[in-house]
């Protein structure tokens, strides 16, 4: 059941169209806790709620309510660590970072991300969970400027290539195949400065199949790029089309991106083109 959740979740490009049902499978899970009699029976249970907060923590960060996705993010690492399974509590605990990350309080993600890893290595090693706390560190070294050690975990999180890519995750709380490195490995460069190199992480990236909150996300920072360049054609080109992709998900995570974009836009307002980028981004629905 909570497979198919997380695979309608993947696949819809509004993400709040998942809410009710996953509202109605945690019923289930706090009524069968409650009744549960062995050790075994708890212990699965737990499992499985932790990973269902973990879902119902990504819809709220999705709707930018960062205190109650946080707040589902512990819910699921307790139930993890309840249940014995250390990936589901590493990813629970590198989900509660990437909300300290976007709420733009990474020295706050680090000691996450630091008890993560330390989990991770407990857990099972033909999985990618240690492999996607390398890569989500590599976000918060690149937020506070740390070149050398954003470089130790994208190299760190490449190595998620040398496992065996249909058993590494399991398309639910463990995604991380590797296929999401260019994108953010264009993104740490952007946020370091390097716009030499992201644009060739950002330019392969693109030309990958990608969801629409990565695309937009992609399309987003290549926007950026064309800001710091001061390039008003491209920073045209590439919102246009994240704007297109915002309009039709309504998903604040796409939201927050542009807003990043918006900041970089003052010093070319005078185009426009860009006038009316900029008012169009802040039309855009917030979620929260």
């Amino acid at each position: 059941m909570h497979r198919s959740l997380w695979q309608v979740y993947a696949l819809s490009d509004s993400k709040q169209v998942v809410f009710p049902a996953v509202r109605a499978q945690l019923d289930v899970m706090a009524k069968g806790l409650t009744e549960t009699r062995t050790a075994a029976d708890r212990s699965r249970l737990c499992r499985m709620t932790a990973d269902l907060y973990q879902l119902v923590g990504e819809l709220f960060f999705d709707a930018n309510r960062y205190t109650d996705a946080a707040q589902c993010y512990t819910l699921a690492a307790n139930a993890a660590h309840a249940g014995g399974d250390h990936d589901l509590w590493a990813c629970a605990m590198t989900r509660h970072a990437y909300v300290e990350l976007y709420a733009r309080r990474a020295h706050a993600a680090q000691p996450l991300l630091a008890a993560a890893f330390r989990i991770a290595r407990r857990g099972d090693d033909a999985l990618s969970t240690r492999h996607w706390v390398a890569a989500v560190q590599a976000q918060a070294y690149a937020a506070v400027g740390d070149l050398d050690a954003c470089h130790r975990a994208l190299d760190e999180a490449e190595k998620v290539q040398a496992l065996d890519g249909a058993h590494s995750h399991n398309g639910g709380w463990l995604r991380f195949d590797g296929s999401r490195l260019a994108e953010e490995r264009g993104a740490c460069y952007l946020q370091l400065g390097r716009p030499d190199l992201a644009e060739e992480a950002l330019i392969a990236a693109l030309a990958q199949p990608l969801s629409l909150r990565r695309r937009a996300a992609v399309l987003s920072d290549l926007a950026v790029l064309g800001a710091h360049r001061r390039d008003i054609d491209q920073v045209v080109h590439y919102a246009e089309q994240a704007l297109g992709l915002a309009d039709r998900s309504s998903s604040g995570f796409v939201g927050k991106k542009l807003d990043g974009l918006r900041g970089r836009l003052a010093p070319l307002m005078s185009d426009d083109r860009v006038s009316t980028l900029d008012h169009r981004i802040a039309a855009l629905p917030r979620t929260a």
